[in-house]
């Protein structure tokens, strides 16, 4: 195929944000569409064969037009504008890049970065209950928190209560000192971390005095109604069956709720049935409960743990492969007789 060279005009300071530092957004898209992409007097020139320029020239608008609304172009973007690209998803990175739920405390716009996160987003706006499934770093407690406190100000909820099980994971930390809060804290930090970054840690004292917000192991839920709220319960994967229906049964009028969970990181022991498993089977065809499962394509955090993620997947599914090939030739086995 015949080699072509592009000329595309950008700003000064959207180039710097597209850029990146060390060219390292630029280099990344040089090796994955194979092409060559230089500066030369304010103009970005893309040279290489015709369709992989067409797709890079495409990817560098998009990202000026990202740049011109605020957004900071990161490395997780390149990466999966690429991946879409590739996909034949032409839209998807301006159409979720127009999708800002909130803003944090110090401005920063809260918006899904993946096409699972903003289906995920969107089951939240249309579903009274949703489970938001998969591993870490998809952002299901963040963008749940972000939902939640955006509800919260627009007074679409009186309140806010945020929940996870108190459970070791797989370590004992023995005596804890303090009162009873002061014992469960740690266990709620996590939801602490993404409520100061959204909200604001004024704020977040102010409603948390007032009783607006509410944070809580899930143990503490027990025998209340919880009417016009928005109630996250985080690491469900960690519930029991007990726990899960409890906390289902708990759910008032005007209430919103996320359960949150990653099915492959329970603490549970061994032989104890984990109660998301349970909730997933049981309710899976009632029609006002939405299921969003997240992957590893959604994983928002540093590149490497997405490739972690992704190990983790390949290996299970060969380690189940195996399983389910050992059963099968057990099974073949007994009804033959050999």
């Amino acid at each position: 195929m015949s080699e072509i060279t592009k000329t595309l005009e950008i700003d000064i300071e959207d180039m710097r944000n597209i850029f990146g530092q060390y060219d390292k957004y630029v280099r990344k898209l040089e090796d994955e569409l194979q092409v060559v992409i230089v500066d030369r007097n304010g103009q970005i020139r893309v040279s290489g064969e015709e369709k992989q320029v067409q797709m890079a020239c495409k990817l560098l608008e998009e990202f000026a037009q990202m740049s011109k609304r605020g957004t900071q172009i990161e490395e997780q973007s390149v990466n999966y504008a690429v991946e879409m690209n590739m996909e034949g998803l032409d839209d998807g990175l301006l159409e979720l890049d127009s999708d800002c739920i909130c803003h944090t405390a110090n401005g920063k716009p809260v918006k899904p970065k993946t096409l699972g996160q903003k289906r995920y987003v969107e089951a939240m706006k249309e579903k009274m209950i949703v489970f938001g499934l998969g591993p870490a770093g998809t952002g299901k407690t963040y963008l749940a928190m972000a939902m939640a406190i955006t509800a919260f100000k627009n007074e679409e909820v009186g309140r806010i209560i945020l929940t996870r099980p108190a459970i070791e994971a797989g370590e004992k930390l023995g005596f804890l000192p303090g009162d009873l809060q002061s014992k469960v804290d740690p266990y709620l930090r996590p939801l602490y971390d993404a409520l100061y970054q959204i909200m604001g840690a004024e704020s977040f004292a102010k409603n948390m005095e007032k009783g607006l917000i509410e944070v809580a192991p899930l143990a503490y839920l027990r025998g209340r109604t919880l009417d016009n709220a928005y109630i996250i319960l985080d690491e469900a994967q960690n519930t029991t069956e007990a726990q899960m229906k409890m906390f289902l049964t708990r759910i008032g009028f005007g209430s919103k709720v996320v359960i949150t969970g990653d099915a492959t990181q329970k603490d549970l022991a061994s032989t104890t049935r984990s109660g998301l498993d349970v909730a997933i089977k049981v309710l899976s065809k009632v029609e006002e409960i939405g299921f969003c499962q997240l992957t590893s394509k959604d994983v928002v955090r540093h590149p490497l743990v997405q490739k972690i993620v992704k190990a983790y997947e390949d290996y299970e599914k060969r380690e189940n492969y195996k399983q389910n090939a050992g059963n099968r030739r057990n099974r073949r086995e007994r009804h033959t007789g050999k």
